[in-house]
């Protein structure tokens, strides 16, 4: 049974193709307005397998981005004497998305900027003619911290690509189940605090195991039961227990049965 039919995580925040798109962009440190087409449109296209694989509720207008990423590639390859046509609708093919891209950005950044805005008046509270703040309130849209799902995904087929290769003998032979996964994760983390993301898969057996250690991990961030967090944009991801959790008394030798 394919690990998504096992067990199905239902993400509460999920981002879209164009939070995608600028995600790539900036992880590359490329200039939103000379996307180089060919690189973006193939790492889009490889995030989107590793969202389909994982059965992450990708919405139609992923598959529309894909589509329009895979025509501006196409119009982007025509010979220089086949684009006077279409250099008389339009300059450079890359314009409507550059546009678009431009201005998502504007408003997600002004966007954040009012939700600090609200965050920090919501918890500061006057005593006497003083300000006092307190704890930020526990907000789901907080659950992985500085790390976006992409961050995550990015990370995670990463991994995946350097997991060890699978013979039909071997995937017969596995018993691995998210819920198992799950356990361990926790247990893992209690023990030690915090790990690195890569750290948490350096053992893995397949990718089948990769898989349903990951889906476990994004359940267990969903359920706020871990944090991921980064030291900088794009750096090593390290999971974190959450606040409040007690550590595991469990011995410094535990071992994956």
């Amino acid at each position: 049974m394919p690990v998504q039919e096992e067990y199905k995580v239902e993400l509460e925040v999920f981002e879209g193709p164009l939070d995608l798109l600028l995600y790539l962009i900036k992880r590359d440190e490329v200039d939103i307005y000379d996307i180089p087409i060919e690189r973006i449109t193939a790492q889009y296209m490889e995030h989107l397998d590793v969202m389909r694989m994982l059965d992450l509720n990708i919405a139609g207008e992923f598959i529309v981005m894909a589509a329009t990423l895979m025509m501006i590639k196409s119009r982007m390859l025509l010979p220089i004497e086949d684009q006077d046509e279409v250099e008389e609708e339009e300059d450079d093919p890359r314009w409507d998305l550059v546009r678009q891209l431009v201005e998502y950005k504007k408003f997600k950044d002004i966007a954040n900027q009012l939700q600090e805005r609200e965050f920090h008046q919501e918890n500061v509270f006057d005593f006497g003619g003083k300000s006092a703040a307190v704890l930020e309130p526990d907000d789901p849209s907080l659950v992985m911290q500085d790390v976006s799902l992409f961050d995550l995904i990015s990370a995670f087929n990463d991994v995946l690509k350097n997991a060890p290769p699978e013979s039909i003998g071997e995937i017969a032979g596995e018993q691995y189940t998210v819920a198992d996964k799950i356990d361990h994760v926790l247990k893992t983390i209690r023990r030690k605090g915090r790990i690195r993301f890569t750290e948490m898969f350096s053992k893995m057996a397949s990718r089948h195991e990769v898989i349903c250690t990951f889906l476990a991990m994004l359940e267990l961030l969903r359920l706020r039961q871990v944090k991921a967090e980064q030291d900088n944009h794009f750096g090593e991801i390290v999971i974190t227990q959450s606040e409040g959790d007690e550590p595991d008394p469990t011995p410094e030798a535990f071992v994956l049965e």
